[in-house]
């Protein structure tokens, strides 16, 4: 039980580290505390995910937008 609320934790940490570097408010602690006991191919995994989705969901609203003025 004690490793599945660990990994649910350190995904949690992922994706708030993830969206705080997306926004650029992400503290010095936060940040060290990612280099030093994070795994970098998880966080480049996330990055471009977001990233993905980021672009997927602006192209999306356009789209919206220019549907609702024609």
């Amino acid at each position: 039980m004690k490793k599945s609320k660990s990994k649910f934790s350190a995904f949690v940490r992922l994706l708030q580290s993830t969206l705080a570097a997306a926004l650029g408010v992400q503290n010095r602690k936060n940040h060290q505390r990612d280099f030093k006991a994070g795994n970098i191919k998880s966080y480049i995994a996330a990055g471009v995910i977001f990233t993905v989705l980021f672009v997927l969901l602006l192209s999306l609203v356009v789209k919206a937008v220019l549907h609702a003025m024609a």
